[in-house]
């Protein structure tokens, strides 16, 4: 019976794996209800709604003390840049959609918000694909071509996030 019970975990495993490696393109929905289209690529992510774009695709928590610093950074950044980036912060620390949203309005976000529910596998796909193993706040930069630029983990000041602006855009 052990034996048996192995051999289909190890289907299951296996199915799974299978599966992810195949399984590229996402769709996660943002606490406003926009819906984006991802493709996972070899060189990044192409987010249908977001061509041509610098795309800061960041993880944080509403309990992490340097995410909430970042979030009037964020703000700034979206007004500023706004036809030049597109700024998606995914919730990782277990706020449902309806909790995020009112995080969001609290807060003044003016940028996207998704939840964790709402990410689907998205969240799991980063992690194995950049090695990150959970610290927050964690960030991706994604240039106008969908290449992946910058891994971050840890807070990125207001200069720096606009440096990488500057040099993406150019």
């Amino acid at each position: 019976m052990k034996k048996i019970l192995m051999f289909m975990v190890s289907l299951l495993v296996l199915s799974v794996l299978t599966q992810a490696k195949q399984n590229t393109n996402f769709t996660f929905t943002d606490t406003n209800g926009k819906v984006f289209h991802v493709q996972g690529t070899k060189e990044g992510l192409i987010i249908n709604e977001l061509k041509n774009k610098i795309v800061f695709l960041e993880f944080f928590g509403h309990k992490c003390p340097p995410c909430l610093a970042s979030i009037p950074h964020y703000k700034n950044l979206q007004t500023k840049y706004k036809n030049n980036i597109a700024i998606i912060s995914m919730e990782v620390q277990g706020f449902d959609n309806a909790q995020l949203k009112a995080f969001a309005k609290t807060n003044g976000i003016n940028y996207s918000t998704v939840s964790q529910e709402k990410a689907g596998y998205f969240v799991n796909y980063i992690a194995g694909r950049a090695n990150w193993t959970g610290a927050i706040p964690f960030l991706v930069v994604v240039d106008k071509k969908g290449v992946v630029q910058y891994i971050q983990v840890g807070m990125i000041s207001e200069a720096g996030l606009e440096s990488i602006i500057k040099e993406l855009s150019k």
